[in-house]
């Protein structure tokens, strides 16, 4: 099993930054697509952003496209979420997540961090 762990939540105003941060632990972890989740109260799950394991794909959802990056150190085992432009919008549970089958599998991720919450003020 693979287990996620995610830091960096915490309460930032309009126009700020964060920057999540998500270690995996557990068995071998190579070569698995990572990315994000968010949850906003009320609504459903969406992905974010998603990277692949050579980190030469990537996804943005449109709504932060151009705001938010993500990156991976895989010597760490660890993904990232670099958000900026912080938007009351953006105030979700954040969800790091993992799958073997690449980008595309991030869909219906096979891993699942606990989230950690983001809340952006106005």
């Amino acid at each position: 099993q693979v287990q996620l762990v995610e830091s960096g939540g915490g309460l930032v105003q309009t126009g700020g930054s964060l920057r999540l941060s998500c270690v995996a632990t557990g068995r071998a972890f190579s070569r698995y697509a990572m990315g994000w989740f968010r949850q906003a109260p009320g609504k459903e799950r969406e992905v974010v952003a998603a990277v692949s394991w050579s980190a030469d794909e990537t996804y943005y959802v449109d709504s932060v496209k151009g705001r938010f990056t993500v990156s991976r150190d895989n010597a760490k085992n660890t993904v990232y979420l670099h958000m900026k432009s912080l938007e009351p919008s953006d105030t979700a549970v954040y969800f790091c997540v993992a799958d073997s089958r690449g980008v595309s599998g991030l869909k219906s991720p096979r891993y699942w961090g606990q989230g950690t919450q983001v809340t952006v003020s106005s």
